[in-house]
């Protein structure tokens, strides 16, 4: 009865050891040292004028603001749909 010696097992001594890693890919011009990652983009001049020039409803910032000041603004009301709205984000 013949028996078959395993390869690479578990026992440090049967481990390959010519194994090389992975090879490193040849430097071209689309993958080497000297090119840069760029990340262009676009609109955003366009974005930026675009919320510049948006209307802000001043009286209702500043109703909001004397509510604010005056304590009158966290009700429990708003505070029930607030906690409502963030609970619907979690579930």
């Amino acid at each position: 009865m013949s028996t078959i010696n395993p390869v690479g097992g578990s026992n440090p001594l049967y481990r390959p050891t010519n194994v090389k890693g992975p090879a490193k890919p040849a430097a071209t011009e689309a993958y080497s040292a000297n090119n840069v990652d760029k990340l262009e983009l676009s609109n955003v001049d366009h974005l930026m004028a675009q919320l510049k020039t948006n209307d802000v409803r001043w009286d209702k910032v500043n109703e909001i603001k004397a509510q604010i000041a005056n304590g009158t603004y966290d009700t429990d009301d708003k505070l029930t749909s607030a906690a409502d709205k963030m609970l619907d984000d979690v579930r």
